[in-house]
């Protein structure tokens, strides 16, 4: 039998992200037992008691404690999860820096650009891998999809449409919690979702230049949370005291590719009818492809000869042959969770940057600051690109 590196994993935020990051940990030897990596899940930080007990009696965690120092502190803990509201990132990104310990970390990375930057250049300066959670470029789907545009199989690219509709917050009852907040969350959807769009549009086509951009708050106030409420998923009631939400509910944007392409994005989070409606669209002389995450087993492409036709992802599809044996037997979400964790690990092990790294969130935060720029003169703006270790052109 292989021999496996056991790796110690630390968990920061026992939430519904930090949950599925520790599954992920968990799948990662069923699904790539080549790497021959054994996670073990070592200790997880959340001040919440109800988190710190799900961590250990659910996760099945070693320990768990209270302030994530004591994660980083771990001598056992070899990599760490940073999965913490997105006004913490900067600050645990960095400790995790100093500690010297590889981290897998949520997106938005940082509230803004220049937290972002700094996350990305600490990583690099300190020679450590990373990944950050750009899930939807995992799905096999997408990884044809490149696999098309990169090869020529499209001709050149004209054009691309990015669409990451979701309805989430369209309840005006929703409560006020930290994700509208502009020093907690920094930006709205654009952080939230467009970050994704931007990341699938660079990942299958290439770079971002600059863009034209607009926004807008569609829900301006909304009732005070109760205590203990964090969820974006919780509501109110009618006669609750309200506040003001400081983060946009819906952008779009025009963007020039720096290959001479343009595109359309657009992302919102008060969509009603629209639950997870993320979509790609790539346009090109020769043909063009369209992706839906509500259909994410699915792609549609057309070439020359012939219309759409829609085809099922199967076995040479990225890592579809890891968890189903033949195109109609679906993947999920959680899924995608498995094979970025997977990335990690090997990024890792190898010290070669497999994962979607930092540098791909730097990237992705300077497309966002570019946006709200233009949001706020009115003009075209560039993108002040990032550097480091990005897997966009890999």
């Amino acid at each position: 039998m292989q021999e496996r590196t056991h790796i110690g994993v630390g968990l920061i935020s026992a939430g519904w992200m930090g949950r599925l990051h520790s599954r992920a940990y968990r799948a990662v030897p069923v699904h790539f037992p080549e790497i021959g990596v054994h996670p073990e899940l070592v200790v997880a930080a959340d001040p919440d008691e109800r988190g710190r007990q799900h961590a250990e009696e659910v996760l099945s965690f070693q320990r768990t404690v209270a302030d994530y120092r004591e994660v980083l502190a771990d001598p056992k803990v070899d990599v760490v999860s940073i999965c913490s509201p997105n006004f913490l990132h900067h600050e645990m990104a960095l400790a995790a820096v100093e500690a010297g310990k590889p981290f897998w970390i949520e997106k938005p990375m940082g509230r803004s650009l220049a937290e972002s930057r700094e996350i990305a250049e600490a990583a690099e300066a300190a020679g450590l891998v990373t990944a950050v959670g750009f899930n939807y470029r995992h799905a096999p789907a997408i990884a044809r999809a490149r696999e098309l545009v990169r090869s020529g199989a499209l001709g050149t690219v004209t054009n691309v449409r990015v669409s990451f509709l979701a309805d989430y917050s369209a309840d005006p009852l929703g409560v006020l919690t930290w994700r509208f907040l502009r020093d907690k969350a920094g930006s709205g959807v654009m952080g939230d979702l467009l970050s994704h769009g931007v990341d699938l549009a660079q990942f299958v086509v290439g770079r971002i230049a600059a863009v034209s951009a607009t926004t807008e708050t569609f829900i301006r106030q909304r009732p005070l949370p109760s205590s203990g409420a964090t969820s974006h998923f919780a509501s109110g009631t009618a006669d609750a005291e309200r506040g003001d939400v400081e983060n946009e509910d819906y952008a779009a944007a025009l963007a020039r590719f720096a290959s001479g392409a343009v595109g359309i994005f657009d992302a919102s989070r008060v969509a009603r009818g629209a639950r997870a409606e993320y979509r790609l669209e790539v346009y090109g002389t020769e043909g063009s492809l369209r992706w839906n995450f509500e259909r994410l087993n699915e792609l549609e492409y057309a070439d020359t000869a012939h219309g759409y036709r829609r085809i099922m992802a199967e076995p040479t599809f990225g890592e579809f042959r890891r968890f189903q044996p033949g195109a109609g037997t679906s993947m999920g979400f959680d899924d995608f969770k498995t094979v970025e964790a997977a990335l990690f690990l090997q990024s890792v092990l190898s010290g070669r940057q497999l994962a979607p790294s930092a540098a791909d969130g730097w990237s992705a935060a300077a497309i966002v600051d570019a946006a709200e720029r233009s949001a706020d003169s009115g003009r075209w703006e560039q993108v002040e690109g990032g550097g480091g270790r990005t897997t966009y052109d890999s």
